[in-house]
């Protein structure tokens, strides 16, 4: 049940995307930054963690996942360590995922050799 969950979560954010990229004129990084904002404000507001709890991976893989990830890791450090926790919480909370990105990519590209569009 809890692939169901996840599927359902991620597939309901994907839908939601598709549906503002097809009927907006918005570009794909403007709805990228979209996604990271909702995360964070819906953090804020105490209704992404319930959302996370239902669909797990669902709703932490998407960038308002990361989003999130961000808001929670300002917040730790906010109460951690006070107003310098702003700058701090959210490099500490995203360096994981951001490193295995740049990782990942830099291997992605020395195997596949990727080409500049003309």
């Amino acid at each position: 049940m809890e692939y169901v969950r996840a599927f359902l979560v991620g597939g309901l954010i994907c839908v939601l995307v598709q549906i503002l990229l097809d009927h907006t004129k918005l570009q794909p990084g403007r709805v990228m930054v979209i996604l990271v904002i909702a995360g964070v404000i819906l953090g804020a507001l105490g209704i992404y963690e319930k959302i996370e709890k239902f669909g797990g991976c669902g709703a932490t893989v998407p960038l308002s996942g990361f989003g999130y990830n961000l808001w929670k890791g300002m917040k730790e450090a906010v109460d951690q360590h006070g107003f310098l926790g702003l700058f701090e919480g959210g490099f500490t909370a995203a360096s994981v995922g951001t490193s295995a990105a740049l990782i990942f990519s830099y291997l992605a590209s020395l195997i596949f050799q990727p080409k500049m569009k003309e």
